[in-house]
């Protein structure tokens, strides 16, 4: 061995790739928001459909005071928007996004690059997020000031409840997005999810008018579920237990289930 080759210094290892970090999640997140804004039916519809059903059956619900000072619009008309509009957002929108980018190649070229395919899933949950909270705020200021529906009176309470509606409603749209082989089946899947999830939890009428073994089945999925935690968070009763276990079990069940089944391509 020479004295070079017995002084030479060992290779520096290669470097690692850099991981993204805030900034290009923030990038992915202004490039997510700008897909959605220019798809105006998915924009517009989770705000206007739930504010028809709000226009349409607030008027004389807004006088029948059932308990506490709080009437059918505060007990049932306004939890029945506010879930509508996370269904809608978490079952039909965010899933015809991710088909769309599976189906194009978007999510397989990610997995090359130090772009994770997780970072467009975050960003799209963050988008549809953000528009899932205006919906509810719209929704909500709409029936405060054009029908004088009362705030909770559990605040916390209904704050939980939202957000455990939300994470069940994203959790079912994670299943859709990942048997969905197309944009198109996306949309058809997520819509018959939320009419189906809607119609048992009583979007069309109160699940009081379906058979027992129908409504008992919809107060286990997370339309009913979610729609029994707010009435009883503006009623300030404690939120009932098993709304809250129907939630997380749809948390649960929905994540292990779609994780099993996404594909990236």
């Amino acid at each position: 061995m020479t004295a070079a080759q017995d002084t030479a210094s060992p290779a520096a290892p290669a470097p690692r790739p850099r991981r993204p970090g805030a900034r290009a999640l923030m990038m992915m997140v202004r490039a997510e928001g700008r897909m959605v804004a220019r798809d105006v039916a998915g924009l517009v519809t989770p705000f206007a459909l739930p504010l028809l059903i709000l226009l349409t059956s607030a008027a004389g619900a807004s006088h029948q005071e059932i308990v506490a000072g709080r009437t059918v619009l505060d007990l049932y008309v306004l939890p029945l928007v506010l879930v509508m509009v996370l269904a809608f957002v978490g079952v039909l929108n965010m899933p015809s996004f991710l088909a769309y980018y599976r189906k194009s190649g978007i999510l397989r070229r990610l997995a090359v690059t130090p772009a994770s395919p997780v970072l467009v899933l975050l960003a799209q949950t963050i988008v549809s997020a953000v528009q899932a909270a205006l919906g509810i705020l719209v929704a909500a200021a709409v029936a405060a000031l054009a029908f004088g529906a009362n705030p909770p009176l559990r605040l916390g309470s209904a704050l939980l409840a939202l957000a455990l509606t939300a994470a069940a409603m994203y959790a079912t749209g994670m299943i859709v997005a990942a048997v969905a082989p197309s944009p198109s089946a996306g949309t058809a899947i997520g819509l018959l999810g939320f009419l189906g999830l809607g119609a048992l939890g009583g979007m069309f009428g109160g699940r009081d008018s379906l058979p027992g073994p129908l409504a008992e089945i919809g107060a286990l999925l997370p339309f009913g579920a979610g729609v029994d935690a707010l009435a009883a968070a503006w009623a300030g009763q404690p939120l009932p237990g098993q709304a809250l276990a129907a939630l997380v079990g749809a948390v649960v069940v929905g994540t292990v289930v779609a994780g099993a089944l996404f594909r990236w391509e």
